[in-house]
């Protein structure tokens, strides 16, 4: 049988989501703690990948077992074999051909900045003291929605076939202390929102205008972007399937 695991993890102590030779991620800690349980090889597959130090609040896997599970006792178990940074939130049955990865449609991040020092987000925000014009940000990002190539947002070596994304939401807003910027697409390119962020911020600091933003995006050069930000204030924080595909 087939299975849609959720997933949420604080990223601090990885690099990343995805499985690398010599390196301690998130995936490579839930299979082993997938293949205690199960007694064979666990296969997992999610639904994005997350760099170095990226958080998410909602992350999907499918994986393949002939063992039936059930929900509760598994997730107990699955949850007291992770390490406390790691959680496992709900479980589904789900077809055989369902695929955490291109079935989704829809993938949501959210990127949170905190102006002063706070010991309660350490490692959980970007701390940046400048406080930005969120209006012009906000009038700038509408560029986003307006456009489907993005290169110029993306790391330069990647093996993509095309730089084509669907942005359906994007905008800046104050969330009690934190400055938290929302963007949804259906895909997302490696180190796009932390682009996206890093040449919003020029704007907002009066560096860059709306119209010199959306010049940025239409000459698909990575040269001409922002800064990537730090990881720490990166999110994933939703991913949504069709509901033939899992039903919650």
């Amino acid at each position: 049988m087939r299975y849609f695991l959720e997933l949420a993890y604080n990223g601090t102590r990885y690099h990343g989501w995805q499985v690398q030779a010599n390196a301690h991620t998130v995936q490579a800690e839930l299979n082993r703690a997938l293949e205690t349980l199960l007694r064979h090889p666990a296969d997992t597959l999610g639904s994005g990948r997350t760099d170095t130090g990226v958080h998410a609040e909602q992350q999907f896997v499918h994986f393949d077992t002939e063992v039936e599970l059930k929900p509760v006792p598994f997730l107990h178990s699955l949850n007291a074999l992770l390490p406390p940074d790691i959680s496992a939130g709900g479980l589904w049955p789900v077809a055989a051909d369902a695929h955490a990865r291109y079935d989704a449609f829809s993938r949501s991040y959210q990127y949170r900045i905190c102006h002063e020092k706070n010991p309660f987000l350490q490692k959980m925000c970007y701390r940046y003291s400048v406080r930005p014009d969120v209006a012009r940000m906000n009038k700038a990002a509408v560029a986003l929605l307006r456009h489907t190539d993005f290169e110029c947002f993306s790391k330069v070596k990647t093996d993509v076939n095309h730089f084509r994304c669907t942005v359906t939401e994007a905008f800046w807003q104050y969330e009690g202390t934190l400055l938290v910027f929302r963007i949804t697409a259906n895909r997302f390119l490696r180190g796009m929102v932390r682009a996206v962020v890093g040449t919003l911020l020029e704007v907002g600091e009066g560096r860059l205008d709306a119209a010199g933003f959306e010049e940025i995006v239409l000459a698909k050069d990575r040269t001409r972007a922002g800064r990537a930000v730090p990881p720490e204030g990166l999110f994933l924080t939703k991913v949504e399937y069709p509901t033939d595909v899992l039903k919650r």
